[in-house]
């Protein structure tokens, strides 16, 4: 444990000491908790029982128009991290082409805390452990070949202070679930089912979404049954038809062509390296037609209960509620206060006004990047799942993604489900098997000729985004509503 009361003391005379240096603007985040609990459940045997836990300090220091960061798990070290972030961004201001700016924001005093009203780390680890024993009891089947349970805890507890008087305190809490058995189709092929937790988008965020039935637990039969219902299905033909994402595929489809390319960074050609760039160009905000006027998208959505709501972002930006795109038009961006002045140099003009609250690091010894919060589908006025079927004529409705393969500007993509139901005249008529769709992005949203209701519209969480380097894995959520899009390629060529 850290002498809570010195490191206060010591980043303060950081930040006093830096911006005496000639720095435009600094900020440390110390982590006094950052603690995750993965439990795996394997063929009824408790394959994983791991607890990671980790303490320290991250320090960025803006000078020249470049930053310097330095991390250090030894919080008795806060000067010296202060002085190594000074030195790095000195050097890196020698490279800077387009300074970089903070523009000003008043400092602010405030703290957040995700509701929660059973604390997974406060109960014995016994009765966490039973409670995937049981599911798993009732995933059993003699012809069901392997049965996966899995739970995810993760707590946080994180200080903020900038050089603008900001003192943030955070304290997070996740949780995530996961059921899946796999069984052989009648062409030995392996085929599975799955449930992941999911979110009503208000309420806790406590042990208790795991016990709820109704966001967990009363999906073990469903999954039986409809992996029973694959096992002997015929293969999803290729040709074109009407494809109806329900949400547990819609935010697949969301998170990798409409979240990862909207960070402003990939925009701006950050992660050509590493996960590519984004067919968005800085020009195109304001202006480019993403998709038809069925498309509304927000970041955040006043989600009280998604790993993607956390109060405050690593810059000190209150995390906002705000349109990406408003009736097909792309009209805002995932922002950090940094890239606000980069973006509107290359764009010539004013494309971005203010930070999207979007900067997040992972953890304290890595630097803050774009990264999707909330990234949601608004719901639209075309009824519920069994309406959009109804005014279906000739579809499939697919759940679950298996895979997925994405262009290098996310201007593609294939993707392959768990599952999927032919739609014929509007019924759902039979199950198919290794359903598979692709198309390419703008011509794919322009396509979207449905949208469902609010009854339709659930959060998804997800537990594990990649970004950056090094790697950051990152939490968060996407409201997705039921989706139909016409005219898509789906099935593959025999």
């Amino acid at each position: 444990m850290c002498d809570t009361e010195r490191v206060q003391r010591e980043a303060q005379e950081g930040l006093s000491w830096v911006m005496e240096q000639g720095a435009a603007y600094a900020d440390v985040r110390v982590h006094l908790d950052d603690t995750a609990e993965s439990l795996v459940m394997y063929d009824g045997n408790l394959e994983q029982n791991e607890t990671l836990s980790q303490q320290g300090l991250g320090v960025r220091v803006l000078w020249g128009g470049a930053w310097g960061f330095c991390g250090t798990s030894d919080l008795r070290r806060v000067h010296d991290c202060f002085a190594r972030s000074l030195g790095n961004a000195r050097t890196a201001a020698a490279l800077v082409a387009i300074p970089l700016e903070m523009g000003e924001m008043p400092g602010h005093r405030s703290t957040y805390q995700s509701p929660v009203q059973v604390d997974p780390f406060s109960l014995p680890l016994n009765e966490r452990i039973d409670l995937l024993r049981g599911l798993d009891a009732r995933l059993r089947e003699d012809w069901i070949q392997r049965r996966i349970v899995m739970a995810t805890t993760q707590k946080k507890t994180v200080q903020f202070w900038n050089s603008e008087g900001t003192c943030i305190e955070k304290r997070l809490t996740n949780v995530f679930g996961t059921v899946m058995i796999m069984a052989p189709d009648k062409d030995g092929q392996m085929q599975r089912r799955s449930h992941n937790l999911y979110t009503r988008g208000s309420g806790t965020r406590g042990w208790e979404m795991i016990t709820d039935r109704e966001l967990f637990g009363n999906h073990v039969d469903r999954v039986k049954q409809e992996l029973a219902d694959l096992l002997p299905a015929d293969v999803l033909a290729h040709g074109r038809r009407s494809v109806i994402l329900l949400p547990g595929q819609a935010w697949l489809q969301v998170h990798e062509t409409i979240g990862h390319p909207l960070e402003l960074d990939r925009i701006l050609g950050y992660e050509l390296s590493y996960a590519g760039g984004s067919l968005v160009t800085p020009g195109d905000i304001g202006t480019l037609r993403y998709g038809s006027e069925r498309l509304n998208v927000s970041s955040f959505g006043n989600i009280e209960n998604s790993p993607g709501s956390f109060g405050f972002d690593d810059d000190g930006t209150p995390e906002r509620d705000y349109l990406l795109i408003d009736r097909g038009i792309l009209v805002n961006v995932l922002s950090s206060r940094a890239m606000v002045n980069e973006v509107n140099h290359v764009a010539g003009r004013t494309v971005v006004k203010e930070s999207g609250g979007a900067a997040r690091a992972t953890t304290f010894y890595r630097t803050p990047l774009e990264r999707m919060t909330n990234v949601n589908i608004l719901p639209g006025t075309d009824g519920t799942v069994e309406d959009i079927v109804a005014a279906t004529v000739d579809g499939i409705i697919v759940d679950t993604p298996t895979s997925w393969s994405i262009g290098s500007n996310r201007e593609h993509f294939h993707f392959g489900c768990e599952i999927a139901w032919e739609v014929k005249d509007g019924r759902r008529t039979r199950v198919l098997r290794n359903p598979t769709y692709q198309g390419h992005t703008i011509e794919f949203y322009n396509a979207l000729d449905a949208v469902g209701d609010a009854s339709s519209w659930r959060v998804e969480q997800v537990e594990n985004c990649g970004k950056g380097e090094p790697n950051q894995i990152m939490q968060l959520g996407h409201g997705v509503p039921v989706v139909r899009f016409d005219n898509v390629l789906s099935g593959e060529k025999g």
